[in-house]
């Protein structure tokens, strides 16, 4: 899956400057802006969100995107397993952070909504840094504002409640809820896998079951593995557009502790990765990682960890574009 290479959109080889050195960019690409004469021909837009204003408890997934882009210097181009290199087959870009309010929980999404509509209009596929989960919301207006989609959700939470705290029915718990309320998400096309955890109680599950969600525990993704239970995922989102969300959660807290919602008995990273691979062939229209929490992780494994399956999805993503272009 090559083609000519335009050496525009090439990461900075660590032949040409030490990864330690230069300004950090979501994999050492070029950063653009929407009025540089090359964003048009971007494919594949590296998105921050560094937002976590839907958060409950633990905050800090704000910094995400920043010690993503920073620990996104040691990936190398070419993925040795798929055969993939993202680089060579789309024109990739880090296209920066999408500016939130701080302070103002519904400007946010509407300022993240906004930026994500206008890739849509330019045809930019968005592999997206965050931020808690709240954030695939407003993604989701962005993106599937023409029909709904099929969802790949990775996580040990559901994200289906109705609201948290006297109502309020936008927090990182809710994303996935309002998604198919504002029919941006096609239920019967959606699959969670890796859900486990205490629980309040069973309400998100049981409204989740009744509009027809997929919900895979992990106690099911252990007994089944991984290849048996991506290839029903395959079969339910089938070819129509699908997209991809990755909660950092979804690993067990051996390997990524840096998160809000950490919860034991996950898989590990080399499972992780396996997931991700096995969404080759899926028609995606965009993907994020969310919910890394750099507060929680002095030692940066997290966030090592969470761009490294950045870039598994990259690789993912760069295919779909290219199929959808034959």
């Amino acid at each position: 899956m090559t083609r000519k290479i335009n050496p525009f959109f090439q990461p900075v080889s660590a032949m040409d400057l030490p990864r330690y050195a230069g300004v950090p960019t979501f994999m050492r690409l070029p950063y653009l802006t929407s009025d540089d004469p090359n964003y048009a021909a971007v494919e594949l837009g590296l998105v921050g969100v560094p937002w976590d204003g839907g958060t409950t408890n633990r905050p800090g997934a704000r910094h995400g995107p920043r010690s993503l882009r920073d620990y996104s210097t040691m990936i190398r181009a070419g993925n040795p397993v798929s055969g993939i290199n993202p680089f060579s087959s789309v024109n990739c870009a880090d296209l920066g952070d999408v500016p939130p309010n701080p302070i103002d929980l519904h400007d946010s999404m509407e300022r993240i909504s906004t930026f994500y509509a206008g890739l849509k209009q330019n045809k930019i596929t968005p592999m997206t840094a965050g931020g808690d989960h709240l954030i695939a919301l407003p993604i989701l207006r962005g993106l599937a504002s023409d029909a709904p989609v099929g969802l790949i959700q990775f996580d040990s939470h559901t994200d289906l409640f109705d609201s948290y705290f006297g109502g309020n029915k936008y927090t990182h718990g809710t994303p996935f809820r309002r998604a198919i309320e504002e029919g941006l998400v096609d239920p019967k096309r959606m699959v969670q896998i890796g859900i486990r955890g205490t629980a309040y109680n069973i309400e998100d599950v049981e409204w989740g079951l009744d509009q027809g969600i997929r919900i895979i525990r992990i106690e099911e993704f252990f007994d089944r593995g991984a290849a048996d239970v991506m290839a029903e995922v395959r079969g339910i989102v089938g070819t129509e557009p699908a997209y991809c969300t990755f909660d950092i959660d979804f690993i067990d807290p051996t390997f990524a502790p840096g998160t809000g919602t950490p919860e034991i008995g996950g898989p590990n990273s080399f499972q992780a990765q396996q997931v991700v691979r096995a969404l080759e062939g899926v028609n995606l229209i965009g993907a994020d990682l969310v919910e890394v929490s750099p507060p929680f992780d002095p030692t940066g494994g997290t966030a090592w960890l969470g761009v490294s399956i950045m870039f598994e999805l990259m690789c993912v993503l760069s295919a779909a574009i290219r199929e959808n272009q034959a």
